[in-house]
């Protein structure tokens, strides 16, 4: 291993690797040896080499029609790529030798840093505003209610501690320079820095013709996401973002610097930190702040995900900073504010990995010696390419318009949609009373209820669509191929080629790539930067060639399980059918024993109505994994474009001679019957003659027994293992819970179960007992009514729901994860 990995670290580019690893009789990029994903689309899949790259980052058409119409062109898409970060004379207005040697330093000079970017008053404004003046009054109340204006006084000069505490103060030297500086130090660790001219022609039309102020709302993987925006848009003049920090960066010295880009500080959690009672004067100077920003028209970058993702996945939204947005807008302190959703992509983080967390131990806090010793670290690796797609700008405005327009359900609790399906049982009745009927479903929500719900429905569209839009990186196709379809080790031709194909897959499902070139020299290019991740031995009955396997130590797997994550939203929806139909299949294979026929389970055909159902089931049971659709789109559209698309591989097929004998009988009940308004497959505007009628939803699906269809379907179901093995070992280890536990004492004991279990080779896929996926499966169980939980002095407790106390209901929720899991 020493040796292959030392062969790694000696070629410094593409053509070296090609020579020295090049299978000899493989001598193009396009093998011909058959291939699982060739095989599946060659069938309407042409002339893929030659088609242009898909344009992503259109806003929704349904929930915004004008923006979609709006600052687009036909000319935009074929405008192109751009390294930001490669910087020649060209860029500049001067021409010679003089201007070559200094192009970085004209090109920042020559930048225009808009003077519109810095507020004015703003520290009067915000104390003067009636909202914070009211929040003074409260507290000075509640404080000292006999001292009158002496308590106002104190109150008001806390207020004003705060407030300079919180905002920024833009310098345009410092932008310069910081611009300069990073230019330079982007080029000793990123090989480019990609974005699309056509996106960043429509941000910076809006940002010029559009009177409005405008809001990021990036995806957030790494603590270099801050510069990279604010170095893009300079480098494009376009006005940088204030930009909304988490005060765990506020260090003395960073602090400052931090402020003069812009940032300004907000606390993680909005609680009073003694009492942890909410904190009526910061929120009220944070509301107020945030607000006069929109007012002077200012940019905004906010993180909706809180934090760093540690799964490769977007985290929950919270959307506590778009709320005030959403505010500002309602009460009519700005006219509209154009939203900017924006993916980024990492072939490696700087960061690394986030191994230490994901192994159960604390999250270290920021510090000055920490952030040096990380920039002395970046300074000797390189972390390969780097791709942020800026989507198209859409009216806030028109968004809640449309949104108000149409009929928005009330939320529906896990427990209540699911309970019944997984034990045939209500549960708890204390838990249900005045749960809303049929009738009540259709009733107008109140004012603040529907408030809650568009703002939670914005959060989850423009996390959905920033993550939609972020390229596949070569290390993610890399890690992907070598986690769920080559685990035992795979013959480097073959990667290369299935590279080559999973690359075509992902170009006509319409997701954009963050690489380009020869397949050979992108996959040396990724299993370098995946370094101690990956062993690579040679092999002397292949004539010499290396044998590419992952590394089964509990941080490699976490790692290449972090960074497969990121296309884990290509290929969800198929899996999540795949999965769907074992379950199908197990259970109808129950009832007829067709497994001891010819062809076992492959032989039965299953209805497409059926099948739907149980993978929006599935799909709902996932919620805080996976985002299968935006919510202006029903489970059923996105299902059925899923099970078409398999169809149209040849992995499914329609089995029309048992369409009679097995179509349902008049008593079963209709699934929209079934399921509350969230999993409904049909949505109000849909036509009854559209393609979701009838004869569609009749058909029944088998599945191809061919070799290659099924190698498809078997790594389509390994791409959920992981997450689905995490869960029913969460299902296994409630049986332990025979008392009141602390809520975190449970985490660290069920963590140390599923660690313990990798450890020892039990579990299957070791990614499994990552701490991400643990902390889910608690919060999964206390939505869904599994675990109850209580709240007594600060201290959250867990215990059984009384449906789960008799063993039976808990083995029906085991049996219910395990029918999904490849075994």
């Amino acid at each position: 291993m020493e040796a292959s990995d030392g062969l790694l670290l000696q070629v410094n580019n593409g053509e070296q690797w090609c020579n020295r690893w090049k299978h000899p009789n493989d001598d193009s990029d396009r093998s011909t040896s058959p291939s699982v994903l060739r095989c599946v689309t060659s069938t309407w899949k042409e002339g893929l080499l030659n088609r242009k790259r898909p344009f992503v980052g259109r806003c929704c058409h349904s929930c915004t029609p004008q923006s979609w119409e709006r600052l687009f062109n036909p000319s935009i898409p074929s405008l192109g790529l751009r390294n930001v970060i490669y910087i020649n004379e060209t860029h500049t207005r001067q021409r010679g030798w003089l201007a070559r040697r200094l192009s970085y330093v004209l090109f920042v000079l020559e930048r225009d840093v808009n003077k519109d970017m810095f507020t004015r008053n703003v520290l009067d404004n915000v104390l003067s505003s009636s909202r914070v003046e009211g929040a003074i009054l409260t507290v000075a109340s509640e404080v000292d209610p006999a001292r009158g204006q002496k308590a106002v006084g104190r109150v008001k000069q806390k207020a004003r501690v705060f407030l300079q505490q919180m905002v920024a103060s833009v310098s345009p030297a410092f932008i310069r320079l910081t611009g300069w500086v990073l230019l330079r130090l982007f080029n000793g660790f990123f090989w480019s820095i990609q974005i699309h001219k056509g996106q960043m022609e429509m941000v910076k039309r809006a940002a010029t013709e559009q009177n409005v102020p405008m809001v990021f709302l990036p995806v957030h993987k790494s603590h270099i996401d801050y510069l990279l925006i604010t170095l893009i848009l300079f480098c494009h003049n376009i006005k940088a973002p204030h930009i909304a920090a988490g005060n765990n960066l506020s260090l003395p010295i960073l602090s400052t610097l931090i402020r003069k880009l812009g940032g300004f500080f907000i606390r993680r959690r909005m609680e009073e930190p003694e009492e942890g009672k909410r904190d009526v004067l910061y929120r009220s100077l944070l509301h107020a702040y945030t607000e006069e920003l929109l007012v002077q028209q200012q940019f905004l970058e906010v993180y909706l995900e809180g934090t760093r993702s540690r799964s490769g996945k977007p985290s929950t939204a919270r959307a506590g900073m778009l709320s005030i947005v959403v505010d500002a807008l309602w009460t009519g302190s700005v006219p509209d504010v154009l939203v900017v959703p924006v993916g980024i992509s990492y072939d490696r983080i700087i960061e690394g990995n986030y191994n230490s967390e994901q192994l159960g131990k604390p999250k270290k806090n920021e510090s000055l010696w920490g952030i040096a010793c990380g920039v002395f670290r970046m300074l000797r690796k390189n972390y390969g390419c780097v791709r942020v797609d800026f989507n198209q700008p859409f009216s806030l405005k028109e968004y809640l318009d449309t949104q108000r327009s149409r009929h928005v359900p009330p939320p529906v609790s896990l427990e209540h949609t699911l309970m019944p399906t997984i034990i045939s049982a209500q549960p708890d009745a204390r838990l249900f009373e005045g749960q809303q009927g049929e009738d009540q479903l259709n009733r107008e929500l109140p004012d603040d209820i529907l408030r809650r719900q568009l703002i939670n429905n914005l959060a989850k569209h423009v996390l959905f669509t920033a993550n939609k839009s972020s390229a596949i990186m070569s290390t993610h196709i890399v890690a992907c191929l070598l986690l769920y379809r080559h685990r035992q080790g795979v013959a480097l031709s073959k990667l290369v080629e299935d590279f080559f194909n999973m690359k075509e897959e992902i170009l006509s499902r319409d997701f954009d790539l963050g690489f380009s070139g020869n397949s050979e020299d992108v996959v040396m290019r990724a299993l370098h930067l995946l370094g101690n991740c990956v062993n690579v031995t040679s092999a002397s009955s292949r004539n010499g060639e290396f044998t590419i396997a992952p590394s089964q130590t509990v941080p490699a797997l976490f790692e290449l399980n972090f960074y497969s994550n990121g296309l884990f939203h290509v290929f969800i929806a198929d899996a999540i059918i795949a999965c769907s139909i074992l379950s199908l299949q197990r259970e109808t294979a129950v009832e007829s024993e067709a497994e001891q026929q010819p062809g076992g389970l492959h032989s039965l055909p299953l209805s497409q109505e059926s099948l739907i159902r149980k993978a929006a089931g599935l799909s709902y049971f996932l919620i805080n994994e996976v985002t299968v659709a935006p919510p202006c789109q029903t489970l059923y559209q996105v299902f059925h474009d899923a099970v078409t698309r398999l169809i149209q591989y040849g992995v499914l097929y329609v089995a029309e001679e048992d369409q009679e004998d097995l179509s349902p009988t008049p008593s079963e009940e209709p699934w929209p019957k079934k399921f509350p308004e969230p999993l409904s497959w049909r949505s109000d505007e849909e036509d009854e003659d559209s393609d979701f009628g009838e004869e569609q939803r009749d058909r029944y699906l088998k599945v191809s027994v061919s070799s290659e269809h099924q190698e498809f379907f078997i790594f389509l179901q390994r791409l959920l293992s992981p997450v689905l093995e995490a869960y029913s070992g969460a299902a296994i280890f409630i049986h332990t819970l025979s008392q009141p536990t602390p809520e975190s004492d449970y985490t660290q004991k069920l963590f140390r179960y599923l660690l313990t279990r990798t450890e020892r080779g039990v579990a299957v896929y070791g990614e499994s007992a990552t701490h991400y996926l643990v902390k889910n499966t608690v919060r999964t169980f206390m939505e869904l009514g599994v675990l109850k939980q209580r709240r007594e002095n600060r201290t959250s407790t867990l215990e059984l729901s009384s449906t789960f106390l008799p063993q039976a209901n808990r083995n029906k929720l085991l049996q219910y994860i395990l029918g999904f899991t490849l075994l």
